[in-house]
Order: C-alpha cells, then sequence, then structure tokens
C-alpha cells in the first residue's frame, strides 16, 4: 500500500484537482474539495485506513461525492449570480498550485485536453449534477458505471443512461474545431483587429452568430446578457476599447488548453477572454472580469511579463 503519510497526498492530489475542476468547472472550489477529502481521509483511524485496499479510488470517490454535493448547491447559488456563470479559465498546466510532485502517470496530471476547454465546461454546466459526474467519470475517466452508482445513488443502469443523455448534449453543443496553429493564427488577428477598433476586420473574424457572454458576476462593470451577431460584437468590442484606459494591454495566452488573450490594467489582469473557433471563425466569447475568477491569473502576471524579457 502507499505511504499513509500526509506528505504522500501529493501522489493524488493532480487526480483529484483534475476530476473535481472538471466537475466544478472551478479550481478554487475544486482546491476546497479536495482538501476535504484529504481531512475525511485522515480524520480516520490508521486501523480503518489501513483496512481500505486503494488510497487513491477511496479519495477519488470521496472527491466526487462532495463534488456532487457542492454541484446540487451551487444550482441555488448561480441562480442568484449576477449575470453569466462562466467556468472558471485556467492556465498553463505547469502554472497550476502545488503540482510539483514527479507523475508517471498521465491521468494524475493537469490534462488540458478536449474536456477541459471552455466551450466542454460551459456544456457540462447545463447538466445535471449526477448526469455531469456519470458522464466526467465514465467518459473522460474511464470509471465503470458500478462505482459510479455508489457515489451517485442511482443503479449501473440509470447511471449508464444519465452518460448517455449527457454525451447527447455534448456531441449537439459542440461541433468541429479548427487546428490549433489556426487558432492561434485567428487569436492574433482578432487581437491586433481589437486593439484597433477595427470594425470590419473583427466582422470577418466573427461567426455570423457569434456571442459574446461576459462574467463580471456583479464585482465589476460588465454586461449581465448575452451579446450576439457579429456586427453588434464587432462595434461593442470596439468601442470597449475607445474607452479603455491607455494603460490597458493585451497579451495572448493559452486559456484552458486553447489560444486565448488576457487583459491587464496597470499590470493588473482585469479579463481572461476564451474563445471556441470552427472554421477560421470565432463561434464563442467568454470575457471572465469577475476578480474572484482571476486571482491565480493576477498573481501569475508578473511572472509571465519577466519570462517575456528574458
Amino acid at each position: 500500500m502507499a505511504s499513509d503519510t500526509p506528505a504522500a497526498h501529493l501522489d493524488e492530489q493532480p487526480l483529484l484537482l483534475n476530476v473535481a475542476y472538471r466537475l466544478l468547472g472551478s479550481l478554487s472550489e475544486a482546491e476546497d474539495v479536495v482538501q476535504d477529502a484529504y481531512v475525511r481521509w485522515f480524520g480516520m483511524s490508521r486501523q480503518h485506513r489501513g483496512a481500505i485496499v486503494s488510497r487513491r479510488a477511496w479519495l477519488t470517490t470521496v472527491t466526487s461525492r462532495i463534488c456532487l454535493d457542492v454541484l446540487r448547491s451551487a444550482r441555488v447559488r448561480r441562480e442568484q449570480y449576477v449575470g453569466a456563470w462562466v467556468p472558471e479559465p485556467v492556465h498553463a498546466p505547469a502554472e497550476w498550485p502545488r503540482l510539483d510532485a514527479a507523475a508517471d502517470d498521465p491521468a494524475e496530471q493537469i490534462v488540458l485536453d478536449e474536456s477541459v476547454t471552455m466551450a466542454f465546461l460551459v456544456v457540462l454546466e447545463t447538466m445535471s449534477p449526477a448526469e455531469r459526474v456519470a458522464f466526467v467519470l465514465h467518459d473522460v475517466y474511464g470509471y465503470p458505471f458500478r462505482e459510479i452508482a455508489d457515489i451517485v445513488g442511482r443503479t449501473p443502469g440509470a447511471c449508464r443512461q444519465l452518460a448517455s443523455s449527457a454525451r447527447a448534449r455534448v456531441r449537439r453543443s459542440t461541433g468541429p474545431r479548427s487546428p490549433s496553429a489556426e487558432q492561434a493564427e485567428v487569436v492574433r488577428r482578432f487581437t491586433a483587429a481589437f486593439e484597433a477598433s477595427d470594425i470590419d476586420a473583427l466582422v470577418g473574424l466573427l461567426d455570423p452568430d457569434a456571442t459574446v457572454t461576459p462574467d463580471g458576476g456583479g464585482r465589476v462593470a460588465a454586461r449581465t446578457e448575452p451579446l450576439r451577431g457579429a456586427q453588434t460584437i464587432a462595434a461593442y468590442l470596439a468601442d470597449l476599447v475607445a474607452r479603455a484606459p491607455a494603460t490597458v494591454r493585451f497579451r495572448r495566452r493559452a486559456v484552458n488548453g486553447r489560444p486565448g488573450l488576457v487583459g491587464e490594467q496597470d499590470g493588473v489582469v482585469v479579463t481572461v477572454f476564451a474563445f471556441d473557433i470552427a472554421r477560421g471563425r470565432i463561434r464563442h466569447i467568454w470575457a471572465v472580469r469577475n476578480p474572484d475568477k482571476l486571482r491565480r491569473w493576477i498573481e501569475l502576471a508578473p511572472a509571465v511579463r519577466e519570462d517575456a524579457q528574458n
């Protein structure tokens, strides 16, 4: 059996954070959930812990159950949220907190794959808590339905139906994606057009039915409703830049594993833009401005600028 010391929890922590972030769409909440799981583990007697065959399986199960409870309570909280609730954006895996332990198993590393893009996480937000847990654990992590059944309190057959329903929802809501290099080029051109307030260029980069979803959470000034239509969005973005202070700067950065954009004012991150790009056009922009969701970006910004200068 693996070592049962507090320091040994780093062996499972990356995996647990991976699971919890995909289930909750919030790294801050995911960290709290993982910490709670370990509190429960070390709250048991040594004899009780010794009787558990797999610490990893136990911790994953408990983490998933706590996430299920959080998702159920989050529905009420997010109904009271000011404006649209957008998942917390994350940056590159190496920049995630407290993930400095070596991990040979790829499942233990933070993997920014299709299951963690902003577009995918937004679809997960439309699912019921049980549906989301069944889908993520089975389709993303390969957990058998008999184990998922113990977590969500349903039969294996019911969990299979939940995952199937979620899978169909994902297929309906997501489409073909542009290659990464093409996405990066679209974001580069978008940044140039955005900074220049070039409405024609912006319209050319946006899908005619594109949408923008801002998330200020009532903490900062931001629209509370999505904006739709290429022409309307282009005019809105051009107006934003025209009214922005001269100290605002934009940097292209990876956001949830895809090319994104970070806006800074006086060196402080104030907006993170995530994009959904298909066939060379931007279909959706998520503009996260809630400072509670930007804390790590704000902490990271000085190091990023220093690296860029070296």
